[in-house]
């Protein structure tokens, strides 16, 4: 059984989705959610939104929360790599292929960071063009932009 609960944040609202488990989406806004699940407040769901508002609020700068993100072995292996990028720090799509040891796959990073299910808590927020330039959010560019701002300023306290 999966739950889903949303929670205001200071970037709109946000649905977090576990399996009892493990957190296994984060979706901005209520149109996306598994057909499966129930509007349930749990524990956990309660634990992730804290860590959630403590990072946005600069005072947390990693997640200590058990991730289930669904997905084939390539995007997995992608999304363990994000996990490593430091707070405050970006990488490029190059970057990441390289941590992975495929340095010519930019283009399939660049879809599996694009289908993250667990944003913010799996930083691919933190990846970035080659030239530095945002390039695609889920929660859209404004959003990346904050958590990147907000990542920099707090990055050395």
């Amino acid at each position: 059984m999966k739950n889903i609960f949303f929670y205001e944040t200071q970037i709109g609202e946000i649905g977090i989705e576990e399996n009892t488990n493990a957190i296994t989406n984060l979706y901005f806004g209520r149109q996306h959610r598994s057909v499966d699940a129930v509007i349930n407040e749990t524990s956990l769901l309660k634990e992730s939104a804290k860590q959630l508002n403590e990072y946005l609020l600069g005072n947390r700068k990693v997640f200590d929360l058990p991730l289930a993100p669904m997905g084939t072995e390539f995007q997995t292996k992608i999304w363990n790599n994000l996990l490593t990028i430091p707070y405050g720090e970006t990488n490029s799509y190059k970057d990441v292929a390289s941590g992975i040891g495929q340095e010519k796959a930019t283009r399939a990073v660049g879809n599996a960071n694009n289908k993250n299910p667990i944003l913010i808590f799996i930083p691919c927020h933190r990846v970035v063009g080659s030239d530095g330039k945002l390039v695609g959010y889920a929660g859209g560019i404004e959003v990346k932009k904050h958590l990147l701002t907000l990542e920099k300023q707090y990055a050395n306290n």
